[in-house]
């Protein structure tokens, strides 16, 4: 699987104000319904907030991957994210996070999801490839270097 094929650059957003972790997951939540019409914007929020409640997302060193199975979703969807200032999301580094990668995957697509999963997580342990993510100016660039190869 390759970030190309689950990203597309109008779900990419960079250096946006996150304010608290409930309001950006609000937030996201909002985007993501706004891009498919089928999705509700709602059901996507209380998903990932009850999937958070088992337990935080936050990977550590400044980056999350909020991720849960909504029924009305037909594919594998993400949308990436860097923010203008950290926000404490009760990490497992017990670190603020800038960095968020949220996960939509479809109800039935449990193995899709959970592999999914292990190549965000591989990908956001690159640090090169965090840095030049952080490092992005706009939307667009933040898609390309998150398609790139090079990492």
């Amino acid at each position: 699987m390759e970030l190309s094929d689950i990203l597309t650059p109008d779900r990419c957003l960079c250096k946006i104000q996150g304010f608290s972790k409930k309001r950006l997951l609000k937030n996201l939540s909002t985007t993501l319904g706004e891009s498919f019409n089928n999705l509700d914007e709602n059901q996507i929020f209380n998903s990932m907030m009850a999937r958070e409640q088992l337990g935080s997302t936050g990977i550590g060193n400044g980056i999350a991957i909020p991720h849960c199975r909504v029924p009305e979703c037909n594919e594998i969807t993400g949308c990436l994210i860097t923010l203008e200032t950290y926000v404490d999301y009760d990490s497992t580094d017990g670190k603020p996070v800038d960095l968020i990668f949220v996960l939509i995957v479809p109800e039935e697509k449990e193995e899709d999801h959970v592999r999914t999963l292990a190549v965000l997580a591989e990908k956001f342990h690159n640090k090169h490839f965090c840095d030049s993510l952080r490092n992005a100016q706009n939307n667009d660039e933040l898609y390309h270097h998150a398609i790139s190869h090079e990492y």
